[in-house]
């Protein structure tokens, strides 16, 4: 075949992968990429009759505006933060984690059996369990998928997803079944934590927070500096490489997506016995799959997902308060998070990727 006849089969643009941009380029591009998402949300607000430069100003202040609305901020970012952290384990290894919503909510429902039914231990014992059986519940949970592809090659993506909402119908059953509250007065809910279950606040928010803290440093030193965390990174990079060096694939996958889960599970916990002191169907809320989103735009950096998370949790805060304050309603609220979110996302394919264009001469 001519050379001439090759280019013309060739598309006219095409996406080519960069090895590697420098950390001067790679700013400059999120720095782009950060004005555009402010001109194009500002346009926006131009257009449903809103001044620009109040609202992005509000958003920022809603944020950090009082005492009270800096604990809300945090308190958002508690769930974000540590499910980030959970999938970040399975997509090192190129596992496709897409489970972290029924991993939360399985944690959730284990970890609430003990606040329910066994509320009169001792605070710090009960605690204890509550959160290693939330650990467990989301590891189990985690496991299946991963079971399941070692065994027999399913799908994780559908898998994963799919037990999403086995999960959801769990806590359904639970809530009009075994575990409804007979003082509900007709109305289908499960009994509010007892005091003694319910997480203790540090600094006016519950200590969760603490907990995410010292998961990020626990899965940084995991990932970077452990026998398992090289084990992750080379199983993701090619799993014929890891069983020529020696390695147990099947045992890497399964152990990893314990953790994966578990610390989605520990998720489930903080947020039932932390922030709805009750299990409700809304525990996971969607943070799984925002999670998904934090830990990419982080490059599954436990440090960055930590600051991500941060700037999520900003954007999230503020927004409610600048629809109390303007009467911006829910869904121009979300439409202007998605403008900002598509610009950043947009901004990652651009680190990693470039278009070629074909020309007269050949692809340039």
């Amino acid at each position: 075949m001519s050379e001439k006849m090759k280019r013309t089969k060739e598309p006219l643009i095409r996406t080519v992968k960069i090895a590697e941009r420098s950390k001067r380029e790679t700013m400059k591009l999120r720095i782009i990429a950060f004005a555009l998402a402010l001109l194009a949300g500002g346009l926006f607000i131009l257009l449903i009759g809103f001044n620009p430069v109040e609202l992005y100003g509000t958003i920022i202040s809603g944020a950090f505006r009082s005492k009270m609305a800096i604990q809300a901020t945090v308190k958002f970012m508690i769930p974000l933060l540590i499910s980030s952290l959970g999938v970040t384990l399975a997509f090192k290894m190129r596992f496709w984690n897409i489970g972290a919503e029924g991993q939360i909510i399985m944690g959730a429902i284990c970890s609430s059996y003990f606040a329910l039914f066994h509320s009169d231990w001792p605070h710090a014992l009960l605690l204890a369990v509550m959160f290693t059986a939330g650990f467990i519940g989301g590891g189990l949970w985690g496991l299946l998928p991963a079971y399941f592809k070692s065994k027999f090659e399913t799908n994780e993506t559908l898998f994963t997803l799919m037990l999403n909402y086995i999960a959801l119908h769990i806590i359904s059953f639970l809530r009009d079944g075994p575990w409804k509250d007979p003082g509900s007065s007709g109305f289908p809910k499960i009994a509010r934590f007892q005091a003694n279950a319910q997480i203790d606040k540090v600094l006016g928010v519950q200590f969760g927070w603490i907990i995410a803290i010292i998961l990020v440093i626990v899965v940084y030193v995991y990932l970077k500096y452990t026998k398992h965390g090289y084990e992750i990174s080379v199983v993701g990079e090619s799993q014929s490489t890891a069983k020529y060096a020696g390695m147990n694939v099947k045992k890497i996958i399964l152990r990893t997506m314990i953790l994966s889960g578990g610390i989605a599970g520990i998720t489930g916990m903080i947020q039932s016995a932390g922030s709805d002191m009750t299990l409700a169907s809304s525990v996971a809320g969607g943070v799984g799959f925002t999670a998904i989103i934090v830990a990419w735009l982080a490059n599954l950096n436990p440090v960055s997902i930590l600051w991500v998370s941060f700037l999520f949790s900003v954007l999230e805060k503020g927004s409610s308060v600048m629809q109390s304050t303007y009467g911006v309603s829910t869904y121009s609220a979300a439409v202007l998070q998605g403008i900002i979110l598509f610009f950043i996302l947009g901004c990652e394919f651009f680190i990693r990727y470039r278009f070629v264009v074909r020309g007269k001469g050949g692809a340039r």
